[in-house]
């Protein structure tokens, strides 16, 4: 019953997704053939260096509610779960004024450093500002934990809906950096607004304003919670960043008009890294029910499940990206972005190795082991940066890449020993206990 409540929850993100790739490749072609590759790697850089920002101090607030959640819905106390909704928000908001922070010290005494121009840092800070204050990650918790995934879908859309609304309004009356800058805070703010209206029609919005009111009872009413959160901030903060570096990377070394044509094949292989987030969304709601019911050793078949859907996706996907991929960049950006085809095949089989072993960190999460994913993250970002100073000098933009497939395999290698260690040890213990209690006398 588990895979078949994970399909249907991926289902529904599929859906959104699917609609999300098809507008992007639009709302891309609009922004590439207007801005050029170069104006396109500005813009790139600006929103690039918002969502890195944005990522710094974010708290996974979705997988808090999903994790400690569960509990409180098994247990019908709405108390507890009203105080750590309240307590997600909390977090949410505190954690953006702090990004806000750190955005506007950065940029004040880096932005030389990072490539930008104080007009160009400006626009980052003012993009990051409303990219930090549109506070959606407690409702999708909420929604996912609710099961109420056909609304986040929902809601998802309204990204990629707006982006494109607002790219063919830019389009027409002020196809410059700035209008599609605008358009995109726009989208950012009303994705956020379509969350927290969900949120309200399931029924959580008042409960939230009804219940829950000593949210300092939160850390009695979740053992483990601050530590969780903080490893699980520290474990994301570094997976979304390193998605960024990338293009900075390409950026500082080579240039916007390598880094407009970097950003598009990423953009384009960034499909199978969203395909893989998805089934892990999907799935970790029910690996939690597993690990509280079985231990460990209970997402075994979830786990092996999900490997072998994954391998034959991203096996698809990258004869698709092998085939069709330069006709794509070019149909989408122009002859001038063709010259990323090799870096999209390496970004590719970076994204579809992830793809793969998409279920891994999940339920390492899921087994309150947050920390060892974190560690994984860290040799593996290790490892894309020192092999991108090593392969740059000879490949260009296309050595950056080299160095994502490179972070990709790392990780990959690192969670897969990890969550075997995690299964081994647990059946070990099992193993043990039986032995004790078939003793005689006991």
């Amino acid at each position: 019953m588990a895979v078949i409540a994970v399909m249907q929850n991926f289902g529904w993100m599929l859906a959104s997704r699917g609609l999300a790739a098809v507008f992007s490749l639009i709302y891309l072609a609009i922004i590439t053939r207007s801005l050029g590759v170069s104006g396109f790697g500005k813009f790139a850089l600006i929103t690039g260096a918002a969502q890195l920002l944005a990522n710094l101090l974010a708290f996974q607030t979705w997988q808090i509610i999903v994790q400690y959640g569960v509990n409180h819905i098994e247990n019908g106390d709405q108390n507890r779960l009203a105080r750590l909704f309240r307590s997600s928000v909390l977090l949410d908001a505190v954690s953006a004024v702090a990004g806000i922070a750190a955005s506007a010290v950065i940029l004040h005494f880096f932005a030389e450093q990072l490539g930008m121009t104080p007009t160009l840092a400006r626009a980052t800070l003012i993009f990051n500002i409303i990219m930090l204050l549109s506070l959606r990650s407690t409702p999708l918790g909420i929604m996912r934990l609710r099961d109420r995934f056909s609304l986040a879908a929902a809601a998802d859309s309204a990204t990629p809906t707006l982006r494109l609304i607002g790219a063919v309004v830019v389009w027409f009356i002020h196809p410059k950096l700035q209008g599609f800058l605008i358009a995109w805070a726009i989208a950012e703010l009303l994705t956020a607004a379509a969350h927290w209206y969900a949120v309200h029609k399931i029924g959580d919005l008042s409960l939230m304003l009804r219940r829950g009111k000593d949210v300092g009872k939160v850390l009695e009413d979740n053992p483990g919670i601050v530590r969780y959160s903080l490893t699980t901030n520290f474990s994301q903060t570094l997976s979304m960043s390193a998605k960024q570096l990338p293009l900075f990377l390409v950026g500082g070394l080579t240039g916007t008009a390598a880094a407009g044509a970097f950003r598009l094949a990423a953009q384009l292989s960034r499909s199978l890294t969203i395909l893989s987030q998805m089934i892990a969304r999907a799935a970790f709601p029910e690996i939690v029910r597993a690990v509280r019911s079985h231990g460990v050793s209970g997402i075994a078949s979830v786990i092996s499940q999900t490997i072998r859907v994954a391998l034959v996706v991203s096996a698809v996907a990258f004869v698709v990206a092998i085939l069709f991929g330069q006709l794509v960049l070019e149909t989408v950006g122009g002859a001038e972005f063709g010259r990323a085809y090799h870096s999209l095949l390496w970004l590719a089989a970076a994204a579809c190795v992830e793809l793969a072993v998409v279920a891994f960190e999940p339920s390492i999460m899921a087994a309150y082991r947050a920390h060892l994913a974190f560690y994984a993250r860290l040799v593996a970002t290790a490892v894309m940066v020192g092999a991108a100073f090593l392969l740059v000098p000879t490949m260009g933009a296309d050595g950056v890449a080299v160095a994502v497939f490179a972070n990709s395999v790392t990780q990959a290698l690192l969670l897969g020993l990890i969550l075997t260690k995690l299964i081994q040890g647990h059946d070990r213990a099992v193993v043990r206990g039986e032995a004790g209690n078939s003793r005689p006398g006991t």
